[in-house]
């Protein structure tokens, strides 16, 4: 669970880093980035940021904010009816993106959320810098992170459905929860 003034705080410095990589940002759209802390309550280390430039029934675009050191949970996109679940290509913008999907344990750049080793099962670690890309299949668990910089991706995927993916974590709740402010006192 976040406050009002992280969240907002959150949105505002994903903003500047979607600046800062080149992509024009409205100011009006500063408000509508989504700050995802996965029910944690850790967003330094656990997390997201997400901008969404469109979502149709077919079709999506987002650019997604990592900031350093911060990792985006396993998880992957399931079936839903006759629709074989998500499938997403990324590109790195800017920064340094390390994802890490089935294969091979090639695990070496990144570091694991401390005491969650275990919900990060995947260990292929491919490596992405701006103009990379890597596309991920319906249904293929995956987690990523950055480092020191932190990261600027684009998300280009068909029909989104977040609220239905699935985390290996099972403390993971997609959707942000915010609590007010506690007032000061005087």
């Amino acid at each position: 669970m976040l406050t009002k003034t992280e969240y907002q705080t959150a949105q505002r410095r994903a903003a500047a880093m979607i600046r800062r990589a080149g992509i024009h940002l409205k100011d009006s759209e500063t408000e509508t980035i989504e700050v995802v802390d996965f029910g944690l309550g850790n967003l330094a280390a656990e997390g997201v940021q997400v901008l969404t430039f469109f979502a149709t029934e077919r079709l999506s675009a987002k650019v997604l904010v990592l900031f350093p050191n911060q990792t985006e949970p396993e998880h992957w996109h399931p079936p839903v009816g006759d629709d074989p679940g998500k499938e997403e290509t990324i590109r790195a913008v800017w920064g340094t993106l390390r994802f890490y999907v089935p294969g091979p344990d090639t695990f070496r750049e990144g570091f694991f959320p401390e005491g969650k080793s275990a919900v990060y099962t995947c260990r292929h670690e491919v490596v992405l810098r701006p103009g990379d890309q890597l596309t991920l299949p319906p249904g293929t668990p995956h987690w990523f992170q950055t480092g020191d910089e932190g990261a600027v991706m684009y998300s280009f995927s068909t029909c989104v459905r977040d609220g239905l993916d699935r985390f290996t974590d099972p403390a993971i709740v997609r959707l942000t929860q915010i609590q007010h402010d506690l007032a000061q006192p005087a």
